[in-house]
């Protein structure tokens, strides 16, 4: 699924701030995060994903019915705007280093706002794939950008754990906007269309306006704590209620404040990107983008399979994305705890690939049962795959954060993004040809692919730290 604080001034949309649970429901106010820079992030991710999920809902019979391209067009367009995402995710990140992330995730989001609002006027096929290519492009560089700005905001002890609850947030706004869309697909008319493409651009001004903010709102917080808490930052103490502080000055872990990159153009900017050499970390990026083929199971694989090679219903397909949905709302802040230590996070990731070779099995052996009994097994080796799905999400984070030196977060998220792009564009295809064209042979090679990356994430992971003892020793 795809992404997009809050003080008295914020937008009505923003979560609310910390002080005004007392105004909440007891259930609401359990499940706000108790980090003020996660619940201004979280509220900018809400706005988001609800304009992702419309769009998204209705973009094939947009571009399709609205547009008038053929599914052959609309196919070709999307792989190379699938590419283009690929490719501009390693330079965004580096921006990110160069000229803070923060700054360039707003320059980059306000331009995806202007690409998606052109989709209106768009009226021959060469324009449409340019604009798509342009809009990936952004959309994947701000992908990368935004999980560096979250190094740059929130402790390292509390990044995973923020990206775990964000990533909640996420699937709770691409529900809310799905609804939505499921309103417009049955409207289904032009003008329609066009006011939920449109929507979606406007939430991307809001979301960059609000990252525009954040900033500010940051430096806000940072007045407002306890004067007892600066020998605690001068001392090299990282606390949760601390993350503010790091606005203004830098922590322990060298993070700099996103507002004011201040040496790091000049530092880290202008060097060859370090992440393109560092063989540990491109190996483990590599194996979490195998890792990564289970959302190509979910999205591509499980409907075929279920629709074409077995008797369960097909709502089942729904039914696979509903049990999708709740298991990573329920379980993924649940699945970090523990992973900040690298060593935690490898064997997550371990698990992650066992589960899913597991998960692989339990699926295809849905075909030839009897109708009900194969929605009951399909439905099993989904929730196998889900709980796959968080622990490898939250070892490949933690990773993804642990690897990187502090000040080339961007470099490092955007080539772990550019992995993640990379399976993206080729895990469909891969999936529905190589897995669901040779049956349970293929989903057997699939399950033995997933599990060799998660048993091999140990070893890579090792090979890290003996190269981190060589540099020091050097």
């Amino acid at each position: 699924m795809t992404t997009k604080p809050a003080e008295s001034s914020a937008p009505s949309f923003a979560l609310p701030s910390h002080n005004s649970g007392g105004r909440l429901p007891a259930a609401l106010r359990r499940r706000l995060h108790p980090d003020p820079m996660v619940r201004r992030l979280a509220g900018i991710t809400l706005v988001n994903t609800v304009g992702n999920g419309l769009s998204l809902s209705v973009a094939v019979l947009f571009f399709t019915r609205v547009l008038g391209l053929s599914a052959a067009q609309l196919g070709g367009g999307m792989t190379a705007a699938g590419l283009c995402g690929v490719v501009a995710s390693v330079p965004a990140g580096r921006a990110a280093d160069r000229w803070g992330a923060r700054r360039v995730l707003v320059v980059l989001v306000g331009v995806e706002a202007v690409g998606t609002a052109g989709y209106a006027l768009v009226h021959s096929y060469p324009a449409f794939v340019a604009l798509a290519c342009a809009v990936s492009a952004v959309d994947r560089g701000s992908a990368a950008v935004r999980n560096a700005l979250y190094a740059e905001v929130l402790p390292a002890d509390t990044r995973v754990a923020g990206r775990a609850y964000l990533r909640v947030v996420t699937n709770v706004g691409i529900c809310l906007g799905t609804g939505l869309g499921a309103i417009a697909l049955q409207l289904d008319t032009r003008p329609v269309y066009l006011t939920a493409i449109l929507a979606d651009a406007v939430s991307y001004v809001a979301v960059a306006v609000l990252f525009y903010r954040l900033s500010a709102l940051s430096a806000l917080s940072a007045l407002a704590e306890p004067s007892s808490a600066e020998p605690e930052a001068k001392s090299g103490t990282e606390t949760t209620s601390g993350t503010a502080n790091k606005s203004a000055t830098a922590t322990t872990s060298g993070t700099a404040n996103p507002s004011d990159p201040g040496g790091k153009g000049v530092k880290h900017g202008r060097r060859r990107n370090p992440a393109l050499r560092d063989g540990p970390f491109l190996v483990v990026t590599a194996l979490c983008s195998v890792l990564g083929l289970q959302f190509a199971v979910l999205e591509v694989g499980v409907p075929l399979w279920i629709v074409q090679q077995t008797d369960a219903p097909r709502i089942t397909v729904a039914g696979a994305l509903i049990v999708n949905t709740l298991m990573v709302i329920a379980l993924q802040v649940r699945a970090t705890r523990g992973t900040e230590e690298r060593t935690a996070a490898a064997r997550a990731c371990r698990r992650a690939g066992l589960v899913l070779a597991v998960s692989c099995l339990v699926i295809a052996f849905a075909h030839g049962l009897p109708g009900i009994l194969a929605a009951v097994v399909a439905l099993a080796g989904i929730a196998l795959q889900s709980l796959a799905e968080v622990m490898g999400q939250a070892g490949g984070w933690a990773l993804s954060y642990d690897l990187a030196g502090e000040g080339e977060h961007g470099a490092y998220q955007g080539v772990f993004n550019a992995g993640s792009a990379a399976t993206m564009m080729a895990g469909p295809a891969v999936v529905s040809t190589a897995v669901i064209g040779f049956g349970l042979v293929g989903w057997a090679v699939l399950g033995a692919v997933l599990a060799a990356a998660g048993l091999a994430m140990g070893p890579a992971v090792r090979w890290a730290g003996r190269r981190e003892l060589r540099l020091r020793a050097a």
